[in-house]
């Protein structure tokens, strides 16, 4: 696979691939609940905002009460950071709910929506559970699809499994086509906090999901929120349940959202390890280029197998994310982007 384009990845699996399901229908997801691994399956920061620990023990008091439904102080820190109305701040359970939300509020039994891959597989599932049908298009393509005649486009940005974002002229380009066709555009965000690229918050017939789970490292706290304008936002506000975010959750995500250097320590240190790891990993992988706070591997030695990739890693007490799951891979591997030290130790598991 040329390892400055994402062409080698159609070669891998086509639209016919299935996504990969579990027993009970539910999606596969990375990170590793053995203590004894150093995780490099889930991508989230390995560091956590300063007295994160203190905000939430703070509000344990506060947490024999239902919280106040309107949460104002959480809309008002979470629109001052991607630059929207407090009003459009629609508070959740962590990312995925938000997704959900969105879709739930859009898409109803018989529609289409244009769904992107290899990406997030919890897009389609969600689809289904609305009893609509997911047009899968290959996410590089997405940009220049005629979305016309579906009920709900979807944008990953950036494109989780391959990290990169979206061109921010073709993005907005797109939105307006997706405005003029009647169809509701979902931007799923969760990982745009790592970049430099301005969010799509607020803009007319889109829908944004954000989480603050993966920058700010505390995916047990689910703290998240869709954002919507116009009757999208009404739909949102209708349908979200009520107290749909804890208190400690809710006073967590303010504190974080007010911890400006600590995003930006963030974000320098992953895109300077990001540069470093992929200059030793393309020895012996082709590396998808990425904005995000992981690379995707392509395992291309036809003496080599992921299996035995995965398993040489867990012996050296790492866990990798096997990115077969995502449709269309079928030799691939996803890795995060830590702490240097503990990049180190991934690059030296992986003898590269």
């Amino acid at each position: 696979m040329d390892p400055d384009s994402v062409e080698g990845l159609r070669a891998s699996g086509g639209d016919g691939a299935e996504d990969a399901i579990g027993p009970d229908g539910r999606v596969p997801h990375g990170s590793s609940d053995d203590p004894d691994l150093l995780d490099f399956s889930a991508n989230t920061n390995p560091r956590v905002p300063a007295d994160a620990a203190e905000t939430y023990r703070a509000a344990f008091e506060a947490a024999r009460s239902y919280p106040a439904d309107d949460y104002p102080e959480f809309r008002a820190a979470a629109a001052a950071f991607v630059d929207c109305e407090p009003a459009q701040v629609i508070p959740t359970a962590g990312g995925l709910e938000a997704i959900r939300l969105a879709i739930q509020t859009t898409v109803r039994a018989g529609e289409s929506v244009l769904v992107p891959y290899p990406s997030f597989g919890e897009y389609a599932r969600e689809v289904r559970l609305q009893g609509g049908t997911p047009e899968f298009v290959p996410h590089d393509d997405l940009l220049t699809a005629d979305p016309y005649g579906h009920a709900l486009a979807i944008v990953c940005n950036p494109n989780n499994p391959t990290g990169e974002a979206a061109d921010p002229s073709a993005l907005r380009a797109f939105a307006d086509d997706c405005l003029n066709a009647g169809t509701t555009l979902l931007v799923d965000e969760a990982f745009l906090g790592f970049t430099d690229e301005q969010s799509l918050a607020g803009r007319e017939g889109v829908i944004v999901a954000r989480s603050l789970t993966k920058l700010f490292g505390l995916p047990g706290i689910r703290m998240g929120y869709a954002v919507g304008s116009g009757e999208a936002r009404d739909r949102l506000a209708t349908a979200r349940r009520a107290w749909s975010m804890s208190a400690p959750a809710a006073a967590v995500g303010t504190h974080c959202y007010g911890q400006t250097e600590f995003v930006s320590e963030t974000k320098a240190r992953v895109a300077e390890e990001r540069v470093r790891m992929r200059e030793r990993l393309k020895t012996r992988f082709d590396v998808c280029p990425s904005d995000a706070p992981f690379m995707l591997l392509s395992v291309s030695d036809a003496d080599e197998s992921v299996d035995d990739i995965l398993a040489s890693a867990r012996e050296a007490g790492i866990a990798l994310r096997d990115a077969r799951t995502f449709r269309g891979l079928n030799s691939h591997i996803r890795v995060a982007v830590r702490a240097p030290g503990e990049n180190d130790r991934l690059l030296d598991a992986l003898d590269v």
